[in-house]
């Protein structure tokens, strides 16, 4: 039987572990107390460092880079990583943006990686939003991932990627059956954009996997950074008053250490 583990090393980064394939997800190595600039205004600061060392990481076949051009999704140890990995797959257009390993993908483009020794992984682009209607020219391309093997008997393992809830990610649900869920949470939001959210809010996860229906939910991508807005807490709080049919799934992973799925 497949051997399916991740650690999740903080931020939107974990690792994932498949048999002998190994990936991992938004790179984020740097040290906390740098401030970030994200364009039209927006910044932010890294507040917590990695629970693993980039040094400290096994080799790596593939990164699966939701985008490139955010330093909480791939910051400047992140990116120094990159080369040496099998690849990397993100958007088209950061994959023109780095160059060398990497391979754009488009949403429900399909692609496959393997280790040479007779294990794979079907890879699936998935479409995502970063922000509001229309804000795609300042936001910027998003990609999720959604990923399949030999022997999976309760559907596939899907990365949201940082998006809202809004209809291509609901078509997920219309394409698969989702085993387990790794959800970008955190209600991104920065002052210069007011209420304006960029990641899902804590009740559209709940509303989200009420389509999916997952076995197991994952949340990533809500603590370590200052521009995150919705924690722990208020995850725990939407989920808990959802109902025992989907508050059953959620489950947490500890910093650093690898959970079996």
């Amino acid at each position: 039987m497949t051997t399916t583990r991740i650690t999740h090393i903080g931020g939107p980064t974990t690792l994932i572990e498949v048999d002998g394939l190994r990936l991992l997800t938004d790179p984020t190595f740097d040290a906390p107390g740098r401030r970030y600039t994200f364009g039209w205004g927006s910044a932010s600061h890294k507040t917590t460092g990695p629970a693993v060392a980039v040094a400290d990481l096994p080799p790596i076949d593939a990164v699966l880079l939701s985008h490139d051009h955010h330093g909480d999704n791939l910051d400047d140890a992140g990116r120094a990583l990159l080369p040496s990995v099998g690849v990397v797959l993100t958007t088209t257009a950061g994959a023109r943006r780095l160059g060398g390993n990497a391979a754009g993908l488009t949403p429900w483009e399909t692609t496959t990686i393997g280790d040479g020794a007779g294990t794979f992984i079907t890879v699936t682009a998935t479409p995502a939003r970063h922000g509001p209607p229309l804000s795609r020219p300042i936001a910027g391309d998003v990609v999720g991932f959604a990923l399949g093997w030999p022997g999976q008997p309760h559907g596939v393992l899907w990365i949201s990627g940082d998006t809202v809830l809004y209809d291509g990610v609901r078509q997920v649900a219309e394409r698969f059956t989702v085993d387990t869920a790794v959800l970008h949470l955190g209600a991104v939001r920065f002052g210069v954009t007011g209420p304006v959210r960029y990641t899902m809010t804590a009740r559209q996860a709940v509303t989200l996997c009420g389509l999916l229906r997952p076995r197991t939910v994952l949340p990533v991508h809500y603590e370590g950074w200052g521009h995150f807005r919705e924690g722990r807490q208020a995850i725990e709080h939407e989920f808990a008053a959802a109902g025992d049919d989907i508050s059953s799934a959620l489950r947490w992973l500890p910093m650093g250490a690898a959970v079996t799925l």
